[in-house]
């Protein structure tokens, strides 16, 4: 019998290093979508609303990443900021995105969005609950970051954020030690698996998992050959994915490969960006 209570490897045991930071990665869809080879007015009018959103944000206090990316074959966005504390979060919301709210849910609806930090303040939900969005908030449990929390090539990186939700509440420990388990092979097995951080979803017996991949190669590996084949099914027998949100190049073969592994993703090209200097931990320095 398996025992679902293991210490952390030292390198997954390591205090993170994101201090108050949090992150928020989303999807938006346009509330009447286009065919196959033409996006709709909606559509074409929610990326406007975003542009103009991105061009806002990147001038507000405390934001300190802010992309635009364009998913890849349907009609949609996923939108990925980094805060430098609630603060900085709540004053976003309050300003920005309070002025382009109405404009942007004329011609557009909001899906799943996760937000990750060490902790998330009661103000900062209540931020974002506010506009209607519906939101996980997930608080760190393990982890790790390579290279001294150095940002990859946003060129050639790949961004993976995830939702797993149990079938039962009482396999959430279970969850935890099977993705303990990723966490503490792919460390040495995946040289180009960057970060894999586990957080804790309040209120439901679900995880947010983040992965950095240093390029499509790693990223197929990982499907093909490293932990993800290695614990999917164990993972699978007890929880299932909500969401997928992959960020950066990813090769036709892995996003039609991750089809036969059931995966609801959404894959997105970078748009419109900004790094504060510095950049942040919970994207990477530069």
């Amino acid at each position: 019998m398996t025992t679902f209570d293991e210490p952390l490897a030292d390198h997954l045991a390591a205090p993170t290093r994101l201090g108050d930071e949090i992150s928020i990665t989303g999807k938006w869809v346009p509330k009447e979508p286009g065919g196959r080879f033409r996006k709709s007015d909606d559509a074409k009018e929610m990326l406007q609303e975003w542009e103009d959103i991105h061009s806002s944000a990147r001038a507000s206090t405390g934001v300190l990443s802010t992309e635009i990316n364009h998913a890849v074959g349907e009609d949609a966005v996923l939108v990925h900021h980094v805060f430098a504390d609630a603060d900085a979060l709540t004053g976003y919301f309050s300003s920005t995105a309070t002025e382009h709210m109405a404009a942007l849910t004329a011609v557009a609806r909001p899906e799943l969005h996760m937000v990750r930090g060490t902790a998330i303040p009661e103000t900062a939900r209540q931020a974002i609950s506010s506009k209607g969005v519906a939101a996980a908030f997930g608080e760190h449990l393990f982890g790790y970051v390579k290279h001294d929390y150095r940002q990859p090539d946003p060129a050639t990186a790949i961004n993976v954020t995830a939702k797993w939700t149990c079938a039962e509440e009482d396999d959430l420990d279970e969850l935890r030690y099977w993705w303990q388990k990723v966490g503490t092979d792919a460390y040495d097995l995946e040289e180009g698996l960057l970060r894999v951080e586990a957080y804790q979803v309040t209120g439901e017996a679900a995880l947010i998992i983040h992965e950095t991949f240093e390029n499509t190669d790693t990223l197929k590996f990982h499907l093909t050959k490293g932990t993800a084949d290695r614990y999917k099914k164990d993972i699978d027998a007890i929880a299932a994915p909500e969401a997928y949100f992959f960020r950066g190049p990813v090769s036709w073969t892995i996003r039609t490969y991750s089809k036969f592994m059931h995966l609801p993703a959404t894959y997105s090209s970078r748009g419109s960006h900004f790094t504060a200097p510095g950049g942040s931990m919970s994207d990477g320095t530069v």
